[in-house]
């Protein structure tokens, strides 16, 4: 179980200003993941034997449906996400100066979640779970953007030179396919690594059933008052040694302001700090400072 560490100022003095050029060129980033997928939806599918066009099949597939669009209508340039079939990704990196991007994702996810139990409540579904996690990303690959970006710089080029024309231009352009792809936000993304675990473990770890479960390391000095939670569940992933607190969140009050510090609210570097695996990253996180 991750264990926040209080980090020692000089009594009487205010917390050092961030030096942002050092943050920069941290070997990683704090990233915020939430995971959730739909409740028992492969047995409602398998019921038909995971046959898409049988009848039986009818209800699963739109409530698959409803899934995406719910995702589809929160998705936003701040708050992206990924489907897979019936789970979906949510990603963010947090801020190294502002608590009120991690507020703003814990608050946004919330959103989705209460659409997601409102539409499950009102078709008889079983519900979904999601999980808030946080943890360390590696500054990942863009390979296949930068392919795709090369593909149509060379298109440009080309057509600046006279080589060929607008027309053929815009053919090119419309025909650029990616063989490979890759999100750099999830890759070596341990924040998404702890809640994929912590939702797969379920009810046997305490982690069950249809609710919206947080990573407490996105809290300063315990839960908030602003928000109400039931009694956190520490879950350690035995295999792996990654786990956390997660507080099963059943609602949030507006705290009041929201930018830069949302009161009980960490940024990223104080998550950072909190969930840091060694001495050695401690250090290279309050030097960024």
């Amino acid at each position: 179980m991750e264990r926040a560490k209080n980090m020692a100022w000089p009594k009487g003095s205010a917390q050092p200003p961030i030096a942002s050029g050092r943050a920069r060129n941290l070997p990683f980033q704090v990233a915020a993941v939430c995971w959730v997928d739909l409740l028992g939806y492969g047995g409602m599918i398998g019921a038909a034997d995971f046959n898409p066009i049988a009848p039986q099949a009818k209800t699963a597939i739109t409530r698959l449906r409803a899934f995406h669009r719910i995702v589809a209508e929160h998705s936003g340039r701040t708050f992206r996400t990924l489907v897979l079939n019936d789970g979906a990704v949510v990603y963010r990196d947090l801020s190294l100066r502002s608590s009120g991007v991690t507020y703003d994702f814990l608050a946004r996810s919330f959103a989705l979640f209460k659409a997601l139990e409102a539409s499950e409540k009102r078709n008889g579904w079983y519900g979904a779970r999601m999980v808030l996690a946080t943890g360390f990303r590696a500054k990942g690959s863009s390979r296949a953007i930068d392919a795709a970006a090369g593909q149509l710089e060379s298109i440009l080029s080309r057509m600046k030179a006279g080589q060929i024309a607008p027309e053929e231009a815009i053919r090119e352009a419309a025909s650029i396919e990616r063989y490979f792809d890759v999100l750099p936000q999830l890759q070596a993304n341990f924040a998404f690594t702890k809640a994929y675990l912590a939702d797969a473990a379920g009810s046997g770890a305490g982690l069950g059933g249809p609710r919206f479960f947080v990573d407490t390391a996105i809290f300063e000095n315990g839960i908030p008052t602003w928000v109400r939670a039931d009694a956190p569940v520490a879950f350690k992933d035995q295999r792996l040694g990654l786990g956390g607190e997660f507080a099963p969140v059943s609602e949030l009050t507006p705290p009041g302001h929201t930018t830069p510090a949302v009161p009980g609210m960490r940024d990223a570097l104080q998550i950072a700090d909190a969930i840091a695996p060694s001495a050695n990253v401690r250090a290279l996180i309050r030097a960024a400072r």
